[in-house]
């Protein structure tokens, strides 16, 4: 016995020095390249100059949508036409243009363009309308917008609340009598525009490069600044953690006003050399034709898109593809083998991370279900770690000395990152406003008088350093003494209604202590068993985490980025007059649900109903 708990333990310290050892052989790596760039006084510009230099005429991106091909030379020179274009009408070093179009390959070349003469793109979610839209331009102190015509509408729309000042460029199909007055068409100007690369502003690797805008979950959309180093880390960091090579072919479907898309996707082909297959937006059931048609051997994911393409029928290019490995982050536990197996993807390289935080995480080493990991051996190697909060009110814990309390493995908490801002790998860059970069940040986290990041995610690690996703801070919410997760409920009420779009949150009820689970669920044909999905439910949930109301609907809302918008679900609670889609109420007498009326409504109000 003793013989085989020591065998136990040996296996223990022997993987958590190989997941140590591996985890810091690739933070190493960045780390030395970094410290290059910064002592070259490199740009992600001058970076992609080398990338020219060893791929000239290889294809650097393909859009699904027209089958056009640039090879790294024509992207070089489109890029360079957009930056003498700028510089000839007069725009120079920080200012900033708004990118205002849905995902194609000239979207990369003039933000690439903009950045070589030091103009700052702020990219714009192209699903945004009237004040949202309004809003991003103005707080970005954007001089001028570039859309594509598939947005005249949009634009238009807004174009009375930019001010004269703000100049307006479309490119794209060109109607001159739908296009807000004064807008001129961009693509003869830059066929006309010289191709030879502009003289440089002396640019470092820590000036700002771009902006990209928070999804917008609660409130209006904050602009993130992205400094060049960031852009140069974020590719990094997945490109060493997960042996990609520049011989792999990315399939990228996420769009490119976001991190994923054109950081971690795009940037493959920036700074490493790799072709990238560009979609126009994201289909469940075209993406593994496409992946068979341009021989890709990476696709990315980000949220529920690996659920919506087990939601879809079996074809045959499910399995006839190339694709060796899906990275991305959002992946639920719930799913994460079957979609292995399904689909024949040998590798899962799944991250944590986000536009703005200095905490990003690799499951470099496989592991079902984590997102990251996090050396135990020498932890301040990479000064990440988990912290205690309050449960109800996700406050901060501290200890005597007023620091924070570090969480044991097992015990959830908050993930924040030490704040270093002399080194790119630990700095935090925040937002334009400057309010929203003070929330972010909190001081004496790991010592007394320093500061750190706060992730607002909630996250567990096991004994090993491995992490995993748990909950939003603000999602999690008490019920009968017992936090509920609405992430893991989410996924386990998917998989019980066949992959449907499940919300999940917490809707207080007067009396009542904590609050009560409430379901939103997309069933737009009506076609679910409700006697079934609570005997399924009841094996799959503890009782406090089991729904008390459901609401079906015919969609759920959802970020650009496929995160769910819980906001105004959480506002309309669950009165009947508010609400006009189904609801249902679990009778704990009945054992089942039962149609919500303002009857019901108001029993339950008064105490009368017990929950």
């Amino acid at each position: 016995r003793y013989a085989i708990q020591l065998v136990c333990v040996f296996d223990e310290f022997v993987l958590l020095f190989v997941n140590y050892f591996s985890a810091a052989g690739v933070l190493l790596r960045v780390k030395m390249n970094v410290k290059r760039h910064l002592r070259e006084k490199n740009t992600i510009p001058k970076i992609f100059a080398e990338t020219v230099q060893r791929h000239r005429d290889k294809t650097a991106l393909i859009f699904e949508g027209t089958g056009e091909k640039w090879t790294f030379k024509e992207l070089d020179e489109y890029s360079n036409r957009v930056a003498n274009f700028l510089l000839e009408r007069g725009f120079r070093e920080g200012d900033v243009v708004a990118l205002f179009m849905e995902n194609r390959s000239q979207y990369v070349g003039l933000w690439l363009g903009m950045a070589k003469i030091g103009v700052e793109a702020a990219l714009i979610n192209f699903n945004l309308r009237l004040d949202a839209l309004v809003h991003c331009v103005n707080i970005s102190n954007s001089k001028a917008v570039i859309f594509g015509s598939e947005l005249t509408d949009a634009v238009s729309e807004v174009h009375s609340s930019m001010g004269k000042a703000v100049q307006m460029f479309c490119s794209g199909d060109w109607e001159p009598q739908r296009v807000p007055p004064g807008t001129e068409c961009l693509d003869p100007l830059l066929v006309d525009a010289p191709s030879h690369l502009p003289r440089q502003p002396q640019r470092c690797f820590t000036d700002r490069l771009f902006y990209i805008y928070t999804s917008g979950t609660t409130g209006m959309p904050k602009a993130a600044i992205v400094v060049h180093s960031r852009y140069y880390r974020m590719a990094a960091l997945v490109f060493y953690g997960f042996r990609m090579t520049s011989d792999d072919v990315l399939y990228d479907c996420l769009p490119l006003y976001h991190s994923a898309g054109n950081m971690v996707g795009v940037g493959q082909c920036i700074i490493h050399g790799m072709t990238v297959v560009i979609r126009k937006k994201f289909s469940a059931s075209r993406f593994w034709d496409d992946c068979v048609k341009y021989n890709c051997t990476i696709v990315q994911y980000i949220g529920e898109i690996c659920r919506y393409l087990l939601n879809q029928p079996f074809r045959d290019t499910e399995r006839q593809h190339r694709v060796r490995m899906a990275l991305g982050n959002g992946l639920r536990q719930s799913i994460w083998e079957e979609f292995m197996n399904r689909f024949n993807i040998p590798q899962i390289a799944e991250f944590y991370g986000a536009t703005e935080c200095n905490c990003s995480l690799g499951n470099f080493d496989s592991k079902v279900g984590a997102c990251g990991f996090s050396s135990q051996i020498l932890p301040s190697f990479y000064p990440i770690k988990l912290v205690r909060v309050d449960e109800e009110t996700m406050e901060l814990i501290r200890g005597p000395d007023g620091v924070c309390i570090p969480c044991k493995p097992g015990e959830p908490g908050q993930l924040v990152g030490k704040i270093i801002q002399n080194d790119p790998l630990r700095r935090f860059d925040g937002y334009v406003n400057q309010s929203a970069t003070s929330k972010k940040i909190a001081q004496s986290v790991f010592k007394k008088g320093d500061s750190a990041y706060l992730s607002g995610d909630v996250l567990i690690m096991d004994k090993y350093g491995h992490m995993y996703f748990k909950d939003r801070t603000g999602d999690t919410f008490r019920w009968k003494g017992e936090n509920v997760s609405t992430t893991e409920v989410e996924g386990t009420l998917s998989r019980l209604l066949e992959m449907k779009d499940v919300v999940v949150y917490g809707v207080e009820v007067p009396g009542a202590e904590g609050k009560a689970g409430m379901a939103a669920i997309a069933d737009p044909s009506h076609s679910s068993d409700l006697e079934k999905f609570v005997k399924d439910m009841e094996k799959a949930l503890p009782p406090y985490a089991r729904p008390v109301f459901l609401r079906f609907l015919p969609e759920v809302d959802k970020t650009g980025t496929f995160k769910f918008q819980k906001t105004d679900l959480r506002r309309d609670g669950f009165d009947p007059s508010v609400v006009s889609d189904r609801l249902y109420f679990r009778d704990p007498s009945k054992g089942r649900y039962v149609q919500l009326n303002g009857e019901l409504y108001h029993s339950i109000l008064s105490g009368q109903q017990k929950l």
